[in-house]
């Protein structure tokens, strides 16, 4: 999720564990606590384009990582504060790591929970910004802040926010399970004949779903609002991936397959080669465009093959933002 949603799951998860010993301090180590795990993206700066999206929500989100650095910060914090001891501000600190990771896992991008097993684990029904999930929740966090260590509606409230966006999240499963059945029923009564398809919600919102679906020679990519009133129809996207058999023998591309998980189109433009990871969909609604949210250049070097992430604009956010509403109001 993004940073504010983690510093404000931070927050509210310290001050459930120690808020009562020693009042906003909970809070703000929490909230630093919250924000850790993400610090991954800083060292991933110090490699190369694969290599940090390999570092990505891998160690610094597993369990092994919470256990290995919350007695660290656990003691370092006991000699600076003597209102709760070792033990309590360890306690706290794991669980301010760990459930960093345990939100991720809702997101399309999931996280290697059991590291270095590569496994990830991502159940993709929510954004990795989602006001519905956020705003209850910082709006409790705030109000019980109002609140004295000793008040009991200090520690109610604090829990509403923890239970509201638990539950959220738990919405959120159900809905996609909804979604799944519709494109599903979709590819049925299309007679489309497929190997595998995946969902997850659009951005910021829950009732906007995306499939990518697997065929044998193309992936097929459809949209279905809670709120349509026409038959879910999809956008074709050949394969091509015999455009990068030649290209093999390079490590680096080949580890970058493995990180889509085989969810990827190549597309040629000016004479480059792209690669395009489907598992996040396009970065724009519009069907006279493809922009995908994810590509990558592939340009040729003495070395072998250099990976460089096409950028993102500003502007094709704001875009991205009015084409959305207009979907998520029904086709």
């Amino acid at each position: 999720m993004d940073s504010l949603t983690q510093i404000v799951l931070g927050a509210a998860v310290g001050e459930a564990a120690l808020g009562r010993k020693v009042g906003n301090k909970a809070i703000v180590y929490g909230a630093i606590a919250g924000t850790i795990p993400d610090l991954d993206i800083i060292v991933g700066n110090f490699f190369d384009t694969v290599t940090a999206l390999e570092i990505h929500r891998g160690f610094s989100h597993s369990i092994g990582f919470a256990i290995l650095l919350s007695p660290i910060l656990g003691y370092v914090l006991s000699k600076i504060h003597s209102d709760a001891n070792f033990k309590n501000w360890t306690w706290m600190m794991f669980w301010c790591l760990f459930t960093h990771p345990l939100l991720d896992m809702f997101t399309t991008w999931g996280t290697q929970l059991f590291w270095p097993f590569e496994y990830r684990l991502a159940f993709k029904s929510i954004f990795v910004i989602d006001p519905l999930y956020t705003l209850p929740f910082l709006t409790c966090l705030v109000l019980a802040m109002r609140f004295k260590k000793s008040h009991p509606k200090r520690r109610k409230i604090n829990r509403l926010g923890l239970y509201v966006s638990t539950f959220y999240l738990l919405i959120s499963l159900f809905l996609k399970f909804i979604g799944y059945q519709k494109f599903e029923s979709a590819l049925e009564n299309q007679n489309i004949n497929y190997i595998e398809m995946d969902t997850r919600p659009s951005a910021f919102n829950t009732l906007l779903w995306s499939a990518n679906v697997k065929t044998k020679s193309a992936f097929l990519i459809g949209e279905y609002s809670f709120f349509d009133s026409k038959p879910i129809s999809f956008r074709r996207f050949p394969k091509n991936h015999e455009k990068i058999s030649h290209l093999s023998q390079f490590e680096n591309l080949e580890r970058l397959k493995d990180v889509t998980k085989g969810w990827y189109t190549i597309t040629k433009k000016n004479e480059n080669l792209y690669l395009n990871d489907l598992r996040f969909g396009l970065i724009s609604m519009d069907t006279t465009q493809t922009k995908f949210a994810f590509s990558y250049k592939l340009v040729a070097t003495e070395q072998g093959i250099e990976i460089q992430e096409e950028p993102k604009t500003p502007e094709d956010g704001k875009k991205l933002l009015k084409e959305l509403w207009m979907r998520l109001k029904g086709n």
